[in-house]
């Protein structure tokens, strides 16, 4: 059934009422045996077209319209062909979309009606009335209205099925993170704040890294309990937590990000623009996010002798975000298009309608992208 499904798709209904009048036109003009139509036998299937055509959104207006063209062609012309197959098809497509079963009903009914008092058949005209230009549109429009009910019942069983699916994988995943991740972080988190107190006389550079070392670890456990907690929830509030920021937040964030990069050595410029305060909270967080793994991917890869650049603009709505270093003194050994890292940032400047680009750039390496307005 997925063709008929397709062919009286809602979408593709006026290509329908275009193929049913230009049939209606080549019975009249070739269909006849050589009669040409009378006057008033156009003029009836001429409204007949026009109803068709621009009543087709409105499937009862349609039919009642259609109906009453019928009545009179029964009661003025010998040829009432037109106008039955225009009523016919009414009813089909009255059958197909009514919202209540019981219009359709009653529809039919006055279809019956119409042939019975105006046409007056005898009992074996009655049966093919009620067969054909009746029950048969009446027939295809239930069964095709079934199927697509039924399909749409199936597509949401099967979303039902694969949102639980995903559930029981969050689960897992939160299970996963609270029992083996955050443990060891908080083990480390721990034997840090150990480390901190028990050991005398420490070079004060030293407990300035044992405290960096500290609170970035606490704020790393933090964000996985928070992770934990949005993974094993269900509603659109924890994430929302995940995926969004406060937009007068924003400029923070990335001075604090910053400044945890220079704090492993790297020299860090940065050109940040005073309108991110202003940029939507999904689009600020993704802008973060991308600055802190580039940053992070600067220390790792060009070395603490690195000079990186961060400039982050607002031009027309779009957001204009770009990391470049100069290599420092170490190897350059990033990823040409693999790493998670950079695989991850890809995908998440995708999901709002960027395009991330990366590669060599003189001596160093520069990722850049700009972000849309219209992902807001």
């Amino acid at each position: 059934m997925g063709w008929t499904r397709r062919l009286f798709d809602r979408r593709d209904t006026w290509i329908r009422m275009v193929l049913l009048d230009l049939s209606g036109l080549s019975y009249l003009f070739v269909g006849t045996e050589g009669r040409q139509p009378t006057t008033t036998q156009l003029v009836l299937a001429g409204l007949a077209f026009t109803v068709a055509l621009t009543l087709f959104r409105w499937p009862l207006i349609c039919f009642l319209v259609q109906t009453a063209l019928l009545a009179v062609a029964l009661v003025v012309i010998d040829d009432a062909t037109i106008n039955q197959v225009g009523a016919s098809w009414a009813i089909g497509e009255l059958a197909l979309w009514a919202v209540r079963p019981r219009t359709i009903w009653l529809s039919a009914g006055l279809l019956l009606a119409v042939y019975v008092v105006l046409a007056t058949p005898g009992r074996s005209e009655l049966y093919g009335i009620v067969v054909l230009p009746i029950g048969l549109p009446l027939l295809i429009g239930l069964v095709l209205r079934t199927t697509r009910e039924l399909g749409e019942q199936a597509q949401r069983r099967a979303e039902a099925e694969s949102r639980a699916a995903r559930a029981d994988e969050r689960g897992m995943i939160a299970r996963e993170l609270h029992d083996v991740v955050a443990h060891h972080v908080a083990s480390m988190v721990l034997r840090v704040s150990v480390a901190r107190h028990v050991l005398p006389g420490v070079d004060p550079r030293v407990g300035e890294v044992l405290d960096d070392v500290h609170g970035t670890g606490t704020a790393a456990l933090a964000d996985l309990r928070r992770l934990v907690e949005v993974l094993r929830g269900s509603g659109d509030r924890g994430a929302a937590a995940l995926t969004a920021i406060e937009p007068g937040a924003l400029p923070a964030a990335l001075g604090a990000a910053v400044d945890t990069a220079r704090m492993t050595g790297i020299t860090v410029e940065a050109e940040i623009d005073e309108a991110v305060g202003t940029v939507d909270a999904v689009r600020g967080l993704a802008v973060l996010r991308l600055t802190q793994e580039a940053l992070t991917n600067v220390a790792k890869h060009a070395g603490p002798a690195a000079r990186a650049r961060l400039q982050v603009f607002v031009q027309g709505g779009d957001v204009s975000w770009e990391v470049s270093d100069d290599g420092g003194s170490a190897p350059s050994d990033k990823p040409v298009g693999g790493g998670h890292g950079l695989t991850g940032m890809r995908e998440r400047v995708e999901v709002l309608g960027g395009v991330l680009t990366a590669g060599p750039d003189g001596g160093g390496w520069r990722v850049r992208t700009v972000l849309p307005g219209a992902a807001a």
